[in-house]
């Protein structure tokens, strides 16, 4: 059975530890391949040989640098379908849906590829008499990626082409669910011409993975996972001098309006709900709608859709493609299967139960069925807290104000959204909501690569986002020169500020 190394200084290299930890295949819970658990040491030599490569390649031509990155996305695009079945092998989702996640990681590429007109500062001649000032955006050093199991390659290729192509080397620490993805990127990359030791990959247990946090040669930290974990991340990372950018958990909320088109916003709900089986941070499982003539005639829509869902392998032969994949493990599984349970007990209205699924052939897949719930309330766990997988519940409100009250008093912002025809609504809406990414009559809001992905409350930790012109400012820091060529030497001395003009 093959093992999943480390990939550190351009080679592929199993640890010395000899303990590996099983990666299932979801879709049939049998064991797929196996991957490495690297040591403390390990983790060290990855960052060594990343600190080792920094000074070569901070000195790089941007424009030799983008070059590398469009090699880069060429291969991509050439190997696509490959990275779309280790995706499906290892996480479940459908093929489809893989494809779209390697989309919008390659879009984060080919923003990357324009990194020369990104980082070229800014020139202001003649600020003072004979003054001029400029600025300069130089690279950081080595910094550090920690990614979820939700999306193995788009998260990472949120981070590591804008941190390369402005002069970084980077140590990528993916988790043990999908661990394939990021060694086949970083071989990509090693073949689109990057030097060895720029970009590195390193499994390892998370007792070993503090060194990216505590490390003096990591100057920034990048996290996409728990909100616990995120806030445990950005307070040691920050003590430890770095920049922090961590993203938590979510639990996006649309507001639908009794004036929204009920057949769109099914559509859209079920996508937003249901699509790569909800194990997403920008899933959409919290419908927050207006009047109960309203919920009653999107229950009537929604029931038969969720009921008529295709679950099953994300890969397959022959027929129509399965709508929904399994959930990435078996623990994971019964997580969501107990926050299905735990609904019931709260008193929520079970409308479609997805616990008891089963996928003819394969009895051993992680699967859960569609679910959805009617009268959640802002009280119940299975409203305040992250699921993270195929449920979606309804939560009954009398008029706008209620709605939007009710969205914005959860601790989580990462995505909201609201469906009307009224654009009086919309607009109010979008200026009120409290969350980062703001969706109208669009159920999965994420931004494309040149504008910022992030979330507001507790569903971000730190103050810049990821990829787009924040993420050139998150891998960068600003150097300002005022510069004077004087014809003669300065005679007197000045005690005064210094002012110009």
């Amino acid at each position: 059975m093959k093992t999943v190394g480390n990939f550190i200084g351009g080679q592929v290299c199993l640890s010395s530890s000899n303990q590996t930890v099983e990666v299932h295949n979801p879709a049939t819970g049998q064991v797929e391949r196996l991957v490495t658990q690297s040591t403390a040491a390990e983790v060290k030599q990855a960052i060594d040989v990343a600190h080792q490569a920094f000074a070569d390649w901070s000195r790089t031509t941007p424009l030799r640098r983008a070059r590398v990155m469009f090699n880069f996305k060429a291969l991509l695009e050439q190997h696509r379908e490959e990275l779309a079945a280790l995706i499906v092998s290892e996480h479940g989702k459908v093929y489809s849906d893989a494809l779209g996640e390697l989309t919008r990681g390659m879009e984060v590429v080919e923003f990357a590829c324009g990194i020369p007109h990104l980082i070229k500062g800014e020139y202001s001649a003649d600020v003072g008499t004979g003054v001029d000032s400029f600025s300069l955006m130089q690279p950081l050093g080595v910094v550090a990626g920690i990614t979820p199991f939700n999306f193995p390659a788009m998260v990472p290729m949120w981070m590591f082409p804008i941190a390369i192509a402005c002069g970084n080397t980077f140590v990528l620490k993916p988790p043990a669910l999908v661990p394939s993805a990021s060694v086949r990127l970083a071989e990509l990359l090693k073949e689109a011409g990057l030097p060895d030791g720029v970009f590195n990959v390193v499994h390892c247990a998370n007792e070993n993975a503090a060194q990216l946090c505590t490390d003096p040669r990591i100057q920034a930290v990048s996290f996409v996972g728990s909100s616990t974990v995120a806030e445990h991340i950005y307070t040691t990372a920050s003590a430890h001098g770095k920049r922090v950018q961590a993203f938590g958990a979510a639990k996006n909320q649309a507001i639908i309006m009794p004036d929204a088109d009920l057949d769109a916003t099914v559509n859209a709900l079920m996508g937003g709900a249901f699509g790569s089986a909800g194990e997403r941070c920008m899933a959409l499982p919290i419908a927050v709608v207006v009047g109960d003539d309203t919920a009653d005639k999107l229950i009537a829509k929604l029931k038969p859709l969720i009921a008529q869902l295709r679950v099953g392998p994300g890969l397959q032969h022959g027929g129509e493609e399965n709508e929904m994949g399994p959930l990435v493990s078996s623990a994971h599984q019964k997580k969501v299967l107990g926050y299905i349970s735990l609904g019931v007990e709260e008193g929520a209205t079970l409308v479609t139960d997805g616990r008891n699924y089963q996928v003819e052939g394969h009895p051993q897949g992680y699967y859960v069925g569609g679910t959805l719930f009617d009268h959640v309330t802002p009280s119940m766990r299975i409203y305040r807290e992250e699921i993270f997988g195929p449920v979606l519940g309804i939560v009954r409100v009398a008029d706008y104000q209620t709605a939007i009250d009710t969205v914005n008093g959860h601790e989580f912002g990462n995505g909201s959204a609201i469906f009307t025809s009224n654009g009086h609504y919309a607009r109010q809406f979008v200026h009120e909501v409290q969350a980062g990414m703001v969706g109208v009559n669009v159920p999965v809001p994420v931004p494309m690569a040149f504008h910022s992905f992030g979330g507001w409350k507790r569903s971000v930790f730190g103050a810049l986002n990821v990829h787009g012109t924040d993420g050139v400012r998150f891998y960068t820091r600003m150097k300002t020169t005022t510069a004077r060529w004087p014809s003669g030497q300065q005679t007197v001395s000045e005690y005064s500020m210094p002012t110009l003009g």
